[in-house]
């Protein structure tokens, strides 16, 4: 059976959803109305001319802030328009359209055990199909294969980076026009809606879990299986590149490409788990999540190694070592930390955390349809040293698959930068989300659990 969502409600007789009066609470945002608007419109104009200038910088200003700066501040935004990529490429769009439809056809075809997660605000539950992992393998197989029978040569896609990456920004914001389309006038679900301004809208996205027909998840492919599947593929590109050019891998961009590649195996491993995140399960199919997985994740997140290409940096074994043991330390702790959530929820708490019986809290939450459903809130292990102890370590790693760039410029560690703000604003988005949810019961936990991140500090 293919991936459906699971409905309480809405669903007509010959099986198709039919849009139903919006019962959605109005719940205060963490934010001032004023601060979170113009964050959005700040990020809707700022993200796209910055990937094209941290591509620049990277590949053809050495990593050098100041030399951009030097560049545009002669030219003006002339200068932006003259580096600026043609979004035409047909080489470009070639590449784009045949990993896209190669990732589609893997998410659809591959057999994979159906999955449930975690129930909608409006009393609706998706079922998944759970294949990343094998479709991570097939992905990672075929891209070396066609690499070494000389059907195709990656270094083509680091040549032409500049011009896939202006595609994908035009190209994925016609793709949020047509999701927010969608929305007004075909939902796959009741967890859809307008929030009163079609900008808001836009970018926060309309529906929960837009679908194509029944099997379809368009979330799952734009969060896992291009985003995500498209940073490892860019790794393993920037490694061809530099192998092709200088006949070896330097120890320092290998280091920073496999950190990448061990924890995007981590996620997809782990993938039936990030359906219950808030990516997923709370955060609407809009600019926000869609165009950054599309765009923001494989251009940002692939920058540290982006950058190792054309100025590799001779580690030495020894600290070259020190690096990926320590990234690796990180990674596996950063899954530890899921796995103990996972398994907590699976066995509805009759498990051992770190070989004890789990401290938990029994949550009682009514949804916005009515229903009284119960939650276990895990209050032991990773988990009771703060309420997102995890993100410690991902920030970790990805300084870790930062630093073999060393500290000639700052530009490798903008993602660091990045991911650390991402991570304190979505804990106190989730923070605040939960204490709408679980009301008194959020109290009682955050109680037993006091630091948000970083314990004894924060």
């Amino acid at each position: 059976m293919g991936a459906s969502v699971v409905r309480k409600r809405g669903t007509a007789a010959n099986g198709n959803h039919v849009k139903q009066p919006s019962t959605q609470k109005k719940v205060e945002a963490p934010h001032s109305a004023l601060l979170s608007y113009a964050s959005m419109l700040s990020l809707l104009l700022a993200c796209p001319p910055f990937v094209i200038l941290l591509w620049f910088s990277l590949v053809h200003m050495d990593g050098s802030i100041l030399r951009t700066w030097e560049f545009l501040k002669v030219e003006g935004l002339q200068g932006l328009v003259k580096i600026w990529p043609s979004p035409l490429s047909l080489v470009a769009w070639k590449i784009i359209s045949g990993y896209a439809v190669f990732e589609a056809a893997l998410q659809l075809l591959l057999p994979g055990k159906e999955v449930f997660g975690p129930i909608s605000p409006m009393g609706n539950r998706p079922v998944y199909k759970e294949n990343g992992l094998a479709a991570y393998a097939c992905t990672i197989i075929a891209y070396l294969l066609i690499w070494r029978l000389g059907v195709f040569n990656p270094a083509i896609v680091y040549d032409h980076l500049g011009e896939i990456f202006s595609a994908l920004i035009f190209g994925s914001i016609v793709f949020c026009l047509l999701l927010y389309i969608k929305g007004h006038v075909a939902p796959s679900s009741s967890d859809s809606g307008s929030l009163g301004d079609p900008i808001i809208d836009f970018y926060w996205g309309m529906e929960l879990y837009p679908r194509i027909g029944k099997s379809f998840d368009i979330k799952v492919f734009t969060n896992c299986r291009f985003g995500m599947m498209g940073w490892a593929v860019l790794a393993m590109t920037y490694c061809i590149k530099q192998y092709e050019v200088q006949g070896r891998v330097s120890d320092s961009l290998l280091v920073s490409s496999v950190l990448m590649l061990i924890y995007i195996t981590k996620f997809f491993w782990w993938e039936s788990g990030y359906w219950n995140t808030m990516d997923i399960a709370h955060d609407r199919a809009g600019f926000y999540i869609c165009w950054g997985c599309l765009v923001w994740v494989p251009s940002v997140y692939t920058s540290p190694a982006m950058y190792l290409v054309n100025h590799p940096v001779n580690l030495g074994a020894q600290v070259a070592w020190s690096i990926f043991f320590a990234g690796l330390v990180c990674i596996y702790i950063n899954y530890d930390c899921d796995r103990q959530r996972q398994i907590f929820r699976k066995t509805n708490g009759k498990c051992t955390i770190w070989g004890a019986k789990p401290s938990k809290i029994d949550a009682v939450y009514v949804t916005e349809t009515g229903e009284t459903k119960s939650s276990l809130l895990l209050c032991s292990g990773w988990w009771g040293l703060s309420r997102h102890f995890h993100y410690v370590w991902e920030i970790l790693a990805a300084f870790f698959w930062s630093v073999p760039a060393l500290f000639s410029h700052f530009l490798p560690y903008f993602y660091v930068i990045f991911l650390t703000i991402l991570l304190f604003d979505r804990s106190v988005r989730d923070d605040h989300r939960c204490r709408s949810k679980y009301g008194k019961y959020w109290v009682e936990y955050c109680k037993k659990v006091p630091y948000k991140i970083l314990p004894w500090v924060y």
